[in-house]
């Protein structure tokens, strides 16, 4: 059976982008992944045709030599000219994937988009989460490891070792992402956190074991790549710090320290996730320390990446602090926005009170920093030297929300347009969720009416997590949390793969 993920859906026909693409300007940096060789990756062109793609050329651009030496960061001015012509054929996105993945996406999207059906999937979930007997523990029930490996696992997550997870990354990039962000599973809740935090024995243990699967993410991913961080998984006592908002151990720091020398060396980037908000005081106060040491050896580019979560109505306040620090330090801070993955266990005070709200909040932060301009959401900082523009920043706009996509694709487009300076900008969605959209930015979302469009190339990341299947098991719960939040938008996913389904059936183009 094919490995290939189910990264695209097709819910309406989008053109495929006009081979013809006049680029100026531009300065390739090996940190960045590009179909081409001489283009830097968030290029804006006229939706430029990948070519033919080999596994061959996959691996080399994937597992590049180690004696490549990359060039200085790109320009934050790049610019590049838009050239208008005439729409292609359509064709549906979901062609080269094999049957096999269109059909286990379908079924378990119809799973995740019934609400009868989720629970006792959460409920389960959760039992294999936190197993209480033999026979609940993947790890030691093979019959059960086998089950869930080749369903929900295989669907949400990379792999359990360095071959498989490499093999996940050929695949997802063969299907036109220009990266992916790899991310360890391994975690620690606040709540299962019951060992003594001053045990200095078991917590130089935890650190190591944080370290060595840090690093072996690093040593998985290329250049311009993300390696996500989730900080609780450095163990209980790292725990225990957080929430008190203590600085790291000197043994902590140096295995954060020993990440950032990791990534920097191979030019690929850190990403800090977010989490329950009991430590995300404490993580973004560390957060914010190693940004500084590793976004000032590369101005005007972010290296390290903070996770903001917009259902909190602090987070706009968070990310005008932010800002101001950064400004007053020299250095451009990176911003990962997402809706948030902890509602559930939330106090329910400090959310937003509406659905409606919260996308006001995404919307605005978004278009405040792809636009450079304070406004309504994002107002300046009261140490912020500057009252109107934002300062240097790169973006990584994380969501499954089509709506927010496309209006922060309406924005490049128009500074496309206008020739304007654009900020460094990624997409990213997890693997195994939303492929709709991400196919859709692949494919360059054409959003003209005219005879003629504008197409813009944006980077499209996915996430992929790995780990054993154990490990990985408190993600997929999380995961499952998740879509009942959003079974609209999971029945929107799930009518995709069924209209791709359909389509083959009848032989369609």
């Amino acid at each position: 059976m094919s490995r290939t993920r189910a990264l695209c859906a097709f819910s309406t026909a989008i053109p495929p982008p006009s081979p013809r693409v006049v680029i100026s300007s531009l300065v390739h940096h090996s940190r960045h992944v590009s179909t081409t060789q001489n283009a830097k990756a968030s290029a804006i062109g006229l939706g430029s045709t990948p070519e033919p793609t080999t596994t061959a050329s996959i691996l080399q651009s994937t597992f590049p030599s180690s004696t490549t030496h990359p060039p200085p960061p790109p320009s934050s001015t790049a610019t590049s000219t838009i050239v208008p012509t005439p729409r292609p054929p359509t064709k549906s996105p979901l062609a080269k994937l094999p049957l096999s993945a269109i059909i286990r996406s379908a079924l378990i999207l119809s799973i995740s988009s019934s609400p009868l059906l989720l629970k006792p999937c959460i409920w389960a979930l959760s039992a294999l989460a936190s197993p209480k007997i033999a026979l609940t523990d993947v790890d030691r029930n093979p019959i059960l490891n086998w089950l869930v490996k080749t369903t929900i696992y295989k669907q949400f997550n990379a792999g359990e070792n360095k071959d498989e997870v490499q093999r996940s990354i050929v695949e997802t990039k063969a299907l036109g992402c220009r990266g992916v962000l790899l991310g360890y599973a391994r975690e620690v809740l606040v709540a299962d956190s019951e060992t003594s935090p001053h045990d200095e024995t078991l917590a130089r243990q935890e650190v190591d074991a944080w370290l060595k699967g840090t690093l072996q993410g690093v040593d998985m991913a290329t250049a311009g790549d993300f390696v996500a961080l989730k900080l609780t998984g450095m163990g209980t006592q790292a725990v225990h710090l957080l929430k008190n908002r203590l600085p790291p151990s000197e043994y902590m720091g140096a295995a954060i320290t020993k990440a950032c020398d990791a990534a920097l060396a191979k030019s690929a980037r850190l990403l800090v996730d977010a989490e329950e908000q009991a430590v995300q005081p404490g993580i973004e106060d560390w957060v914010m320390k190693y940004q500084k040491y590793c976004n000032s050896q590369s101005p005007g580019y972010a290296t390290m990446y903070c996770t903001y979560q917009a259902y909190l109505k602090s987070t706009p306040a968070t990310i005008a602090k932010h800002l101001a620090m950064a400004e007053k330090d020299g250095y451009t801070l990176g911003v990962k926005l997402v809706r948030g993955a902890y509602m559930k266990i939330e106090s329910r005070n400090i959310i937003w009170d509406t659905k409606e709200e919260t996308d006001a909040c995404y919307d605005g932060v978004v278009e405040a920093l792809l636009t450079r301009r304070y406004n309504f959401m994002l107002r300046p900082a009261p140490e912020s030297q500057s009252r109107d523009q934002v300062p240097s920043v790169n973006m990584i706009i994380a969501t499954h929300n089509r709506d927010s996509v496309l209006k922060a694709h309406q924005i490049r487009l128009r500074q496309a347009e206008n020739n304007d300076p654009r900020v460094e900008l990624a997409y990213a969605q997890l693997q195994g969720m939303a492929d709709e959209i991400s196919c859709e930015l692949i494919s360059g979302f054409s959003t003209s009416t005219e005879k003629t469009s504008f197409i813009e190339q944006p980077n499209v990341y996915k996430l992929l997590t790995w780990g054993s299947v154990q490990e990985c098991m408190g993600f997929l719960y999380r995961r499952a949390l998740e879509n009942t939040e959003a079974v609209t938008r999971t029945k929107d996913s799930r009518s995709a793969m069924y209209a791709e389904l359909w389509r083959r059936i009848t032989r369609q183009a």
